[in-house]
Parts: structure tokens; C-alpha cells; sequence
């Protein structure tokens, strides 16, 4: 009976050891990097273009101190 524990235990060892040893040798597997997709941006459809965002601010800026979205449409 002590035998077929110790011949267990030996099996295991052998096979861990051929396991490690094979790992170690095969250099890890490289793999071919793509560039990225090409990303594109929809403007959503509430958004307003640059000539009535200058439009509004003149008109909202008004009066107001030349600071913080009104700087440069106080005048």
C-alpha cells in the first residue's frame, strides 16, 4: 500500500516538472497589433453651429463683465 502513494507522488513530480520546462522553453506567441479604428463623431442634431454660438453669446453677453464664455463679447 505505501508504494502506490509514493509512485503517485512521482508521476506528479515528473509530469509538473515536463510541464514547467515546456513552458519555459516556447518563447510566449506574439500577436499582429492593427491600428485602431478610425473613430467619427455625430454632432447630435440640438447642437448649434459656431456662428449662432457667436450670435447668442453677443446677445446673452451683453453688459455683462468680460469674463468666464463672455470673454471678448462685451464689447
Amino acid at each position: 500500500m505505501s508504494a502506490q502513494p509514493m509512485s503517485l507522488f512521482a508521476v506528479l513530480a515528473l509530469t509538473l516538472g515536463v510541464a514547467l520546462q515546456a513552458a519555459a522553453a516556447s518563447p510566449p506567441a506574439k500577436t499582429e497589433r492593427r491600428p485602431p479604428a478610425r473613430v467619427s463623431f455625430i454632432d447630435a442634431p440640438s447642437s448649434e453651429t459656431p456662428a449662432a454660438r457667436e450670435k447668442r453669446l453677443k446677445r446673452e453677453c451683453r453688459g455683462r463683465p468680460n469674463a468666464g464664455a463672455c470673454l471678448g463679447h462685451t464689447r
